[in-house]
């Protein structure tokens, strides 16, 4: 069964992902922090992802691209799943461009993924278990607050717990409440391409046992 993904829900998404880039604006901002000219991309870590959710809004982004477009994505990403296979199996950690990078932007852009809208600033997170977790930035926001000299204290830091639970709870409104039921999701953007949409099949076996 695939996974369908309703426009109230994608719109709940949306709403979640401009508050995700309000909250990190306003760490960014403090800090004077940018992307422009940075030697680095951050679009060739190796990122993984964990929502279906997510994973069927990219599915949603790349239905808007043209054929010719997707077709180029599709391909680049068949080659990236080749090319990190051959890079984990030497017991080293892939540094390849997204297979939606293009010309050093996304594009996909209004549909890229928490990650991606994240990483860079530093950040907190608590744990269900009420351990907290903290992110130091990018490597870049790090050189800036060395020379701010910042206490760390002092530092501003994007708060993501509760962005982390909304993004949860729509997760399981996507799964009709069948989040235990569902394989985890451990997958690069790479593998949602190559794979496929999101299906829960063998789910929908189980609902109503």
């Amino acid at each position: 069964m695939q996974l369908i993904l309703e426009p109230e829900l994608a719109e709940q998404l949306r709403i979640l992902y401009e508050d995700m880039e309000r909250a990190y604006d306003s760490v960014a901002v403090q800090l004077d922090h940018s992307c422009n000219g940075c030697p680095d991309n951050c679009c060739d870590s190796y990122f993984l992802h964990h929502t279906y959710l997510e994973w069927a809004y990219l599915w949603q982004g790349l239905s808007l691209l043209s054929k010719e477009q997707s077709t180029a994505i599709m391909e680049k990403a068949y080659q990236y799943e080749r090319e990190s296979k051959a890079i984990i199996e030497q017991g080293e950690r892939p540094g390849i461009m997204c297979p939606l990078n293009e010309a050093g932007k996304c594009v996909l852009y209004s549909h890229r993924f928490m990650v991606c809208r994240t990483h860079g600033v530093p950040a907190s997170l608590t744990r269900p278990d009420g351990k907290t977790l903290r992110f130091p930035g990018c490597f870049r926001c790090q050189e800036s607050l060395e020379k701010m000299g910042l206490k760390e204290e002092a530092v501003p830091v994007m708060e993501r717990t509760q962005l982390l639970r909304r993004l949860a709870m729509l997760e399981q409104r996507f799964l009709e409440g069948r989040r235990h039921l569902a394989p985890r999701v451990k997958k690069t953007i790479a593998s949602m391409l190559t794979s496929g949409p999101p299906e829960l099949s063998h789910c929908s076996d189980l609902k109503d046992k």
